[in-house]
């Protein structure tokens, strides 16, 4: 659990007889692919199971976010609060503009919840999704991320970690953003260059973040992202339900016993 052990070298040496891997969730970035196929090793994964729950939580930190809610309870609850201020805002997400970034079963699900709230979305992918997957979501594609950028009040993150997305959002895709834009990653905390959203935000450069995921997990406790009102932070809890879980466990006993029995594995990471 939590990538442990290591699966390396070493470890696949004292383990001849292994023939599977099975991973829960969706990202593989923690595994070396290659390695394990050069020891006949094969890797499953749970991929579909953990879409809804992660979509759900996508949406719930862009509400959180514009809402101000972790700063508004904490107003609530102050035993110093006398009154509720009138000025105190938080920023509309009905109608508003969201850019997805990674349309695939997650970011499409986050669209299609995103529809809902009358919300204009534009996304960038690898590969543009078809017209009528498009239409079903009124989602618009942008072929280069930075036109999504530069339009977005929200930014959300949902790609797998590869060596072409780590720090994918960095200084300069920070700069195209809106200064009243809140950027959400639910995909990996390498995505971002970390320093260089911290920066973004001291500088306001952009107005918030919303992140299940950093790096590393937990930050340092002296992170200066711990400590800003315009930053929420949750423990990596995109597929954090119950009956999620569970499923993802069967998923995984499943594809053990079919790597076990030679069977075709359900879910195999090719």
């Amino acid at each position: 659990w939590y990538h442990k052990p290591v699966i390396d070298e070493e470890l696949l040496r004292s383990l001849p007889n292994l023939k599977i891997v099975a991973s829960s969730g969706v990202g593989i970035d923690h595994l070396d692919l290659n390695l394990l196929s050069r020891y006949g090793v094969k890797v499953s994964n749970t991929p579909f199971i953990v879409s809804n729950d992660t979509a759900d939580l996508g949406m719930a930190l862009m509400l959180a976010s514009s809402r101000r809610l972790v700063e508004g309870y904490e107003m609530a609850v102050s035993p110093d609060t006398e009154y509720f201020p009138a000025d105190w805002l938080g920023a509309e997400v009905s109608g508003a503009t969201l850019g997805i970034v990674g349309m695939g079963t997650i970011g499409y699900k986050v669209a299609n919840r995103a529809k809902a709230f009358e919300m204009k979305i534009l996304y960038h992918n690898r590969n543009q999704r078809n017209k009528e997957e498009e239409s079903a979501v009124g989602a618009i594609y942008c072929k280069k991320i930075d036109d999504l950028l530069q339009q977005s009040d929200f930014v959300l993150l949902s790609v797998n970690l590869t060596p072409q997305t780590h720090k994918l959002i960095g200084k300069r895709q920070l700069q195209l953003m809106k200064p009243t834009a809140t950027l959400i990653n639910i995909s990996r905390g390498l995505v971002v260059d970390q320093d260089a959203l911290v920066e973004a935000l001291q500088n306001h450069v952009i107005k918030a973040a919303a992140l299940d995921v950093t790096y590393p997990e937990p930050l340092p406790r002296g992170h200066p992202l711990l400590k800003m009102k315009n930053v929420i932070i949750t423990p990596h809890i995109g597929s954090a339900t119950k009956k999620t879980r569970r499923l993802m466990m069967e998923n995984m006993m499943e594809s053990i016993q079919a790597g076990l029995t030679g069977l075709p594995i359900p879910n195999e990471v090719l």
